[in-house]
């Protein structure tokens, strides 16, 4: 495992990140404490040190078997975990963005943790209600503090993550460092404007659904019994059955797994790329892992493009057909004349 900086920060984090959803049950798509361990354990004997919960995930119960595996070895782990979520039922407060839910979510996530400090802090989803000073002055008071180091920001529009740095930076308050999103072959609409804000603030991303919730491993081009079931669930349709099999063909080539293949695909992305890989079993780890061998060539990025482009979007098309027709003028000796 190798390391990078996180952002603009002097952070070091591993280039693979340990999602700990699956710590838990309590949600349906996990694991007990013992598969978790050997996961957890499995995670930092590959060398790695950037683990990402939130306190939301099996109603805590992932904080909770963290704090326990991180016991006697804390300081050299980068430990992300998150707040917006409820915790607390109908509580109309317990819920949000909001300085209030922040507090009272930092100490509960610190108690469960079992640590004096978290590491990096998420907001895990922008509230639509929470003014964004009343968000970034709160972070900072926790900087201040010492309870929180970094903050990053989870699922929120680019604007309101730009709008955010800018305050940040402007009144000296702790500003973003980190950017988490939803990216994907299946799934590539966040480099319309969040990968280039991410350039641009030099923010780094942290993407989560990287297999396209497992379309990318193959198993539903492999077999069409579970194909039917998942087309009428409405888990996969004819787009991304054809990307999964591009993934397929290129991983047969050479020689990888094809959910290698897709995250492989995401660390060559237009931004400081820290995939969020997440495993029930050790099993399912080390294929993760194996993604770190896995060397896509040019010909091969060009081809997984393709079958998954989208198109740009206003205005970024009309920019790019405006800067196309200007460079043929320029380019074209007979413009050069025209009065």
């Amino acid at each position: 495992m190798k390391y990078r900086l996180l952002g603009n920060s002097g952070l070091r984090v591993s280039e693979l990140a340990l999602g700990a959803m699956t710590f838990g049950t309590e949600m349906g798509i996990g694991v007990d404490k013992d598969e978790s361990r050997e996961v957890y354990n499995a995670f930092r004997e590959a060398g790695g040190n950037f683990i990402d919960t939130a306190n939301g995930y099996n109603a805590g119960t992932s904080e909770k078997f963290l704090g326990e595996f991180m016991a006697g070895d804390r300081e050299r782990i980068v430990l992300a975990t998150k707040y917006t979520m409820p915790m607390r039922g109908r509580d109309v407060n317990a819920f949000s963005n909001s300085r209030k839910n922040m507090m009272e979510s930092v100490h509960a996530s610190l108690k469960r943790l079992n640590t004096d400090y978290i590491d990096l802090y998420w907001v895990h989803a922008r509230d639509y209600l929470t003014p964004i000073e009343e968000v970034m002055r709160g972070l900072d008071d926790l900087v201040r503090q010492g309870k929180v180091l970094y903050v990053g920001v989870s699922d929120t529009p680019a604007w309101v993550v730009s709008q955010a740095n800018t305050m940040a930076e402007f009144r000296g308050w702790s500003s973003f460092v980190g950017l988490q999103v939803r990216y994907s072959l299946i799934d590539r609409t966040v480099e319309r404007e969040l990968l280039p804000m991410s350039r641009a603030l030099d923010l780094a991303v942290t993407p989560w659904g990287i297999v396209g919730s497992g379309v990318l491993s193959g198993k539903y081009n492999q077999d069409p019994e579970t194909k039917g079931r998942a087309r009428a669930r409405g888990q996969v349709d004819e787009r991304g059955l054809k990307i999964a099999e591009v993934v397929i063909e290129i991983a047969n080539e050479i020689g990888a797994t094809p959910t290698q293949v897709a995250i492989a695909w995401v660390r060559r992305g237009p931004a400081l790329i820290v995939p969020l890989i997440g495993a029930r079993t050790v099993a399912q780890l080390k294929d993760n892992l194996g993604c770190l061998d896995v060397e896509l060539s040019d010909a091969h990025m060009e081809r997984l493009d393709a079958v998954s482009a989208i198109k740009p979007g206003f205005p970024h098309d009309m920019l790019s057909q405006q800067r196309e027709a200007r460079a043929n003028r320029i380019f074209n000796h007979r413009d050069w004349f025209t009065p």
